[in-house]
């Protein structure tokens, strides 16, 4: 097959986002939608609770398991080191989800791959897009040669798709804009759950402000999504603070393949593992301050919602301490470390 894209031709499209914590799926929403829209067809590779979100909110679409790389992330300590001793199994599934595709392109007639931070997932018979927003990594040591080995990865697909802007108003800083790109790397502007129904033109610039005549029901709606143990251990923090406080709140767990009920002893505490788009909007916009980690997609959900926010990164993860900091001193947003997370501290920074 020709890897020239052919438009004259319904597409087949399959999308695959990384298993490192939701954010990689949420932000494939909004291409999965233009893709729809554009009548393609689309294919989802995906596992555990990425391929759940997904499929909850495109039940019609098919599914194909594709394996995840299981990243462990550690209790306490380094998250580089704890990185560096993965980079073996990390390889190997990178190898073997190169594999895997060129069965899928076969199998199901693949025009185009869309790979959201899998660098596996390309083939020389189809056009092959890998999204990113880290270019250049923010690292305790070897930013150089990871990003060496960054480019050699890069230098498999077709295109880039970096999911910002260009210019002083940008949200992923040094991660995507520390030095000059070739014609390869397209920004292709944010992408967000929320795009559909925002326009996003620029969003960047209003990071931060909230209208005074907002009707606000809720103080806080907190996003605890992400790698365990680190999930739970913020979680935890979270809900012992509420429960020494009067504020009125959301819990959002980030767990969508989780049906159980959650009890909290709180009536002043809504809990849910999981929220599809058109109800967590709703209750993002009837809530004064985000409380959530710092990943990439977070921030851009944010940006598109225009709403302030209490970033906490997700301990020795570098890209999310970098993310807190760099809008922290944009003034965008409000940040605490996990360790010294005070919920009261942080709420009265917005009075």
């Amino acid at each position: 097959m020709s890897k020239q894209f052919i438009l004259t031709k319904q597409k087949t499209i399959l999308v695959c986002p990384l298993d490192w914590g939701l954010g990689h799926a949420t932000r494939c929403i909004p291409l999965i939608r233009q893709f729809i829209n554009e009548n393609s067809k689309v294919l989802v590779g995906s596992s555990g609770s990425q391929k759940v979100l997904l499929q909850k909110e495109f039940p019609s679409l098919t599914f194909i398991d594709l394996k995840g790389y299981e990243v462990e992330y550690p209790k306490s300590g380094s998250m580089a080191l704890k990185m560096l001793l993965q980079l073996t199994k990390i390889n190997k599934a990178i190898k073997a989800e190169h594999v895997w595709l060129a069965k899928i392109v076969d199998e199901h007639n693949i025009d185009l791959v869309i790979s959201d931070n899998r660098y596996g997932l390309w083939s020389k018979k189809v056009k092959s897009v890998l999204v990113t927003h880290q270019i250049f990594v923010k690292a305790p040591f070897g930013e150089w040669i990871i990003e060496q080995l960054l480019k050699r990865y890069f230098d498999n697909f077709d295109e880039i798709w970096i999911p910002d802007v260009e210019g002083e108003n940008n949200l992923s800083g040094d991660l995507s804009h520390k030095k000059p790109l070739s014609e390869k790397f397209k920004f292709i502007g944010l992408l967000s759950r929320f795009s559909h129904i925002i326009d996003n033109s620029s969003v960047s610039q209003k990071c931060g402000t909230y209208r005074e005549d907002d009707d606000f029901e809720f103080d806080f709606i907190a996003i605890v999504s992400g790698p365990e143990p680190q999930r739970s251990i913020f979680e935890n923090i979270i809900l012992k603070q509420v429960e020494s406080s009067n504020l009125k709140g959301i819990l959002v767990r980030g767990i969508p393949e989780d049906n159980s009920e959650c009890k909290i002893q709180n009536a002043e505490l809504k809990v849910f593992n999981h929220l599809e788009t058109d109800e967590f909007l709703h209750y993002l916009k009837k809530s004064k301050v985000v409380i959530s980690r710092s990943g990439y997609s977070t921030i851009m959900d944010l940006a598109i919602l225009v709403k302030k926010a209490i970033l906490v990164p997700t301990p020795g993860q570098t890209e999310q301490e970098y993310l807190a900091n760099y809008h922290s001193q944009k003034g965008r947003f409000f940040t605490q470390k996990q360790s010294e997370f005070d919920l009261g501290k942080g709420m009265k920074s917005f009075d």
